[in-house]
């Protein structure tokens, strides 16, 4: 009994700090492509799978690999290529927490596919059985983001201000020495109170002229994600920019450009092929992260507290407040109106608005519609949720359709009747 009790403290214990180190990240998203090859258990491509990710994470703990490492293994028809890329402004230990954690994460969420990427704010960690170093692609963009806010002075001034900004630092990010960091943050002047925060990232593997072509390619979307908004994103598979109105790098994120290091000695092959790495330097800055678990207690709690809540508020509504139709045709009507418009305070229980802030109902409404996303891959985990109600200035990705929301036809007859004979109700069931 005592070994029994001893044994669940470790595996509490454990689930513990795999839950905090998980919010010390942010987590954005991962991508395992659809109909993409598989690899056998116990095969030849999971061992070199499993190399490469373990050699992506020890080598994350170094210090002189400027944020960035890629790494091959096996031959073909079983070589596998992977490659880390850490946010140019954290710190050794932040980058190292993400790597060692994606390599974890990835085979979760990715299970026996042969190529997947993995999105944190912190970092990006990619393996594929296809060679992608030094190479850029402009049609696979990974992750496209905008504030919720548009700006109101000036607004086509403050497009201007964003382009010009981000074009002015790829071209020095892009100019950094090969195998350098090719990383640039600027903060340009806005309004008198407000100025706008850049930042833009390559892969240091890429030339002077790709890397430019790349941060062109993601900048060109800016029509697309971010006109007139307060914050926007795209990140690319070997490029990235972000712009907000506030300070969301470190203050000490602009570095001189380091020189290349030396070309790396190369290693005896492995058992299961060859091994080859490319590699450069960073320099620490100190940045503490704090992650706690609590949050994820105090969520749990809240939304106990909410359904029994709204519960009871059911209970006492009307027969003639009731609606026959089921939530989700009447979010799916109102996806191209209330919600569309931005009016989501609408939707607000008239028993609750002179105590319900419309402006955190929006926020909240939002944050949920992201957690019922039809594909599971676009919606936030626990540590994403717990960030985003704790902070206002996070970003609010545009949600996708919900599950099975989309799938009931408008037919005002086939929804008629309300009630059977004995007041119980009637469900139309469509095949999925």
């Amino acid at each position: 009994m005592v070994s029994l009790k001893f044994s669940i403290i470790l595996l509490s214990l454990f689930s513990l700090a795999i839950i905090t180190q998980a919010q010390d990240l942010t987590y954005l998203k991962y991508k395992c492509p659809k109909n993409y090859a598989y690899y056998m258990p116990n095969s030849t491509y999971e061992a070199n799978l499993n190399l490469i990710l373990s050699s992506l994470s020890s080598n994350a703990t170094r210090n002189n690999i400027n944020g960035f490492y890629n790494v091959s293994a096996g031959q073909a028809p079983d070589v596998v290529y992977g490659m880390f890329l850490c946010r140019g402004d954290v710190s050794n230990s932040v980058c190292r927490n993400c790597v060692t954690f994606g390599t974890k994460d990835v085979l979760q969420r990715c299970p026996m596919v042969k190529a997947a990427v993995i999105l944190y704010d912190e970092c990006e960690l990619r393996y594929s059985n296809r060679n992608f170093f030094s190479t850029v692609d402009q049609n696979f963009t990974l992750f496209m983001m905008q504030s919720p806010n548009n700006v109101t002075v000036e607004p086509d001034r403050f497009n201007q201000l964003v382009a010009t900004t981000l074009n002015n630092i790829s071209t020095r990010a892009a100019s950094a020495a090969s195998g350098a960091k090719k990383f640039a943050v600027q903060q340009a002047n806005y309004t008198g109170d407000q100025k706008l925060y850049s930042l833009v990232q390559c892969t240091p593997d890429l030339s002077t002229s790709d890397c430019s072509r790349c941060l062109e390619g993601a900048i060109s979307k800016l029509g697309d994600c971010c006109n007139r908004r307060q914050g926007g994103r795209v990140i690319f598979a070997s490029c990235n920019f972000r712009y907000e109105l506030y300070e969301f790098y470190n203050a000490t994120a602009e570095v001189e450009a380091v020189p290349a290091p030396p070309p790396a000695t190369p290693s005896p092959p492995p058992a299961s092929g060859s091994k080859t790495s490319g590699k450069g330097k960073e320099r620490t800055i100190l940045k503490t992260v704090l992650g706690t678990s609590i949050p994820i207690v105090v969520l749990v709690f809240l939304t106990a507290s909410c359904i029994i809540y709204f519960r009871r508020i059911r209970r006492k509504e009307t027969d003639e407040e009731k609606n026959h139709r089921s939530f989700f045709q009447e979010l799916r009507k109102s996806r191209g109106s209330t919600l569309a418009e931005g009016n989501k305070a609408e939707l607000i229980d008239p028993m609750l608005s002179d105590s319900c802030n419309a402006e955190e109902f929006s926020r909240y409404m939002h944050i949920g519609l992201l957690c019922v996303q039809e594909d599971a891959s676009d919606r936030p985990t626990m540590s994403s949720v717990v960030l985003m109600l704790k902070s206002h200035n996070s970003f609010l990705p545009q949600p996708e359709r919900p599950a099975f929301v989309g799938r009931f036809m408008d037919n005002p007859e086939a929804t008629a009747s309300n009630f059977s004979v004995n007041e119980m109700t009637l469900s139309d069931v469509d095949p999925r």
